[in-house]
């Protein structure tokens, strides 16, 4: 049974986030790669049971200013093709929205999510988010939800959060992924305080505390259903 999953990530730093750790508890090996850093994004086939595409600075559509996003894009489209779970996570699920066609960039309100926000299934994403749940966010670009994929849920500032593309293909806007500890670093390096939707810090803290548990909780049974613990682990 296929057990590595690539891991791109777009920023250096602790690998202590919750796809990282729910995936080793399921018996698979996160094998991160930096291609921004000159990393090779890695193959699909052999041993690779799947992708994960994380947050950051980089626009989705800036392939030519960052030619290491063609890489990605690359990675994407393997995925894709052999039908291997796929994720993006806010840089990530806007790279996959991008690849299927859809409308990418800055809202014209210009609102930013930077803090924890109520994130609300829509109907289609009931199985996907039973009931409103806070979510960690860093984020002022969005998507449009691609021709054919399903949009499962939605905020007051940003209608669109996650979506589907068949059984395996994901898309999140928001970062669970996020521990207590890492949002903690995000405070302590973000330029995003002050923008229109930005929560104050100690906004963010109150419902870092509040909410972190039960976002911890969905996160890892999401990652549970997309990787379910190998027959080593179950």
């Amino acid at each position: 049974m296929p057990r590595r999953v690539l891991l791109i990530r777009h920023r250096h730093g602790p690998e202590d986030d919750r796809v990282a750790t729910t995936l080793a508890a399921n018996g698979y090996e996160g094998d991160s790669r930096y291609p921004f850093a000159g990393d090779p994004a890695g193959e699909v086939g052999g041993d690779v049971a799947g992708v994960v595409i994380y947050g950051g600075p980089y626009n989705a559509y800036d392939t030519a200013q960052h030619p290491f996003l063609r890489e990605e894009y690359r990675l994407i489209r393997e995925a894709l093709a052999a039908d291997v779970p796929l994720l993006g996570i806010c840089q990530g699920a806007q790279m996959i929205a991008h690849h299927a066609g859809a409308w990418v960039g800055p809202p014209e309100a210009g609102w930013h999510e930077f803090g924890y926000y109520e994130i609300s299934p829509t109907e289609a994403g009931r199985d996907f988010l039973p009931a409103p749940l806070h979510m960690a966010q860093a984020h002022f670009h969005t998507f449009d939800v691609p021709a054919g994929a399903e949009s499962l849920a939605s905020s007051a500032l940003f209608p669109n959060q996650a979506f589907r593309m068949g059984p395996r293909t994901y898309g999140l806007q928001f970062h669970a992924e996020q521990t207590k500890a890492g949002f903690t670093r995000w405070q302590n390096d973000s330029d995003l305080y002050g923008k229109p939707g930005a929560q104050s810090r100690g906004e963010q803290t109150a419902l870092m505390h509040r909410h972190d548990a039960a976002q911890d909780a969905w996160f890892t049974r999401f990652v549970s259903r997309l990787f379910p613990p190998t027959p080593a682990m179950s």
